[in-house]
Parts: structure tokens; sequence; C-alpha cells
């Protein structure tokens, strides 16, 4: 299937087969961006990251929310 195949088939959802499919997408993206975090947080690339928030908290420039 190609990229137009797929835009083609969700064009021609039902709006109840769209939001349907949107919920799932939505789902599935997002467990993939946790799955991209956790390998990057395993990895040590989101060390200066947490480094510089810590020190910026430290330094009193954080509030609370």
């Amino acid at each position: 299937m190609t990229l137009h195949d797929l835009e083609n088939a969700v064009t021609g959802l039902s709006p109840d087969e769209l939001a349907r499919f949107r919920a799932w997408f939505a789902e599935y993206d997002g467990e993939l961006w946790d799955q991209q975090i956790e390998a990057d947080a395993r990895a040590g690339r989101l060390d200066a990251l947490a480094d510089a928030a810590l020190r910026a908290h430290h330094d009193g420039n954080t509030q609370e929310l």
C-alpha cells in the first residue's frame, strides 16, 4: 500500500469510521512516541536536557504548575 492509497482510504471513511480511526491513530502514535522517549532515555540522549532542567530548578528558575 502506498501513501496515496492510504490517503484515499482515509478520505473515503464515514464520519464515524474517521472518528474511530483518529482515536486509534492517536493511541498508536502515542505508543510509538513513548517507545522513542524510553529508548532515548536509556541511551542517555536526554541526560543533557535533564541536567539543564535540574540546574534551572536549583537556581530558582522554575515555577510550580
